[in-house]
């Protein structure tokens, strides 16, 4: 029997690349149909110039894909991984990490970082990026900025800021990497948690997509992410404070976990790093992949707190987005 399989995506051009990037490796994988695009607003997608915060906090880019995911409109979705909450939906699950794009940071503009003039204007929309560009360059002016990328780039093109911190990953799948004047090196900005990753998001009780969609899954890539991720949840849930986790395989096979969590208040950051061997049993099972991740996301969360973060944490407001 015909079964077309339907895949629920925003309708930002940045959110249709990598759906449709998806559905290319979908297409030869599913035999019982075709493979479609089913575009769904989001939250976020219709309050682009606000604070997260006031915008309705996590999850705002993912919820109403979710929805549709858990009435049967759509078959699976293709998030961002930094936008999908750690908590999911009963009944829903992440089953598949595709290979990770460059997960860094880009300084766009001209000049790199350390180049800039002193009080030069630096824009960005996140707490994350805004704290960590202040701790290596306090002498800098760090304003707000919202938009999708396009309107982002259109803005720092007019001259209303010397530069803006914008995602390696989202600006190449778009085209745009010639705006990059600098990739930030992940020890000067931790990016977000799951930054340059797709997450694949499907229904649990669903066995006859999720055996194509395993085929998709990297394992490295999707060790690091839920660790990432598991950083986020122990952090209460990954909306409580300005914070970064980056996760990645060492050339000795070792993964190298660095985790930081800023106060927006204070300006102060406290950092942490760990490096873990990691059996290729754990790596070829994925519930054990994903339990090893999380018991490793949770010893970087126990170093983080050990040195202060919960005193960061308490500085921020309640909802404020980890971005």
């Amino acid at each position: 029997m015909s079964r077309t399989l339907r895949i629920g995506t925003r309708r930002s051009a940045l959110a249709l690349a990598q759906a449709e990037a998806v559905a290319a490796l979908l297409r030869p994988l599913w035999r019982s149909g075709p493979v479609e695009l089913v575009h769904v607003v989001t939250t976020g997608d219709r309050l682009q110039e606000q604070n997260p915060a006031v915008a309705g906090g996590r999850g705002i880019f993912v919820k109403e894909l979710e929805a549709a995911l858990l009435t049967g409109g759509t078959d699976l979705c293709v998030h961002s991984a930094k936008d999908v909450p750690p908590e999911l939906p009963d009944g829903l699950g992440l089953v598949a990490t595709p290979g990770r794009a460059d997960p860094r940071d880009a300084l766009c503009g001209v000049t790199p970082l350390m180049a800039l003039r002193a009080g030069a204007t630096v824009a960005t929309g996140s707490p994350r990026r805004s704290l960590q560009l202040l701790r290596a360059r306090p002498d800098l002016r760090v304003i707000p900025l919202r938009g999708n990328v396009d309107t982002r780039l259109e803005r720092l093109a007019a001259g209303h800021f010397a530069a803006a911190v914008l995602a390696v990953c989202g600006l190449e799948r778009l085209g745009r990497a010639s705006a990059i004047a600098e990739a930030l090196s992940p020890e000067v900005m931790v990016p977000a948690a799951g930054q340059g990753a797709l997450a694949i998001e499907a229904r649990l009780d669903d066995p006859q997509v999720l055996r194509v969609l395993r085929q998709l899954d990297e394992p490295a890539a999707a060790f690091a992410v839920c660790s990432e991720r598991a950083v986020l949840a122990g952090l209460g849930g990954g909306c409580a404070a300005p914070a970064g986790a980056y996760a990645r395989r060492q050339p000795d096979g070792r993964y190298r976990l660095v985790a930081v969590v800023c106060g927006p208040i204070s300006g102060g950051l406290t950092r942490a790093v760990l490096e873990q061997g990691v059996a290729a049993a754990a790596l070829a099972d994925r519930d054990a992949l994903v339990e090893t991740a999380t018991q490793f996301g949770a010893a970087v969360v126990q170093r983080l707190l050990a040195e202060g973060a919960g005193g960061l944490l308490a500085e921020s407001p309640a909802g404020e987005g980890v971005r």
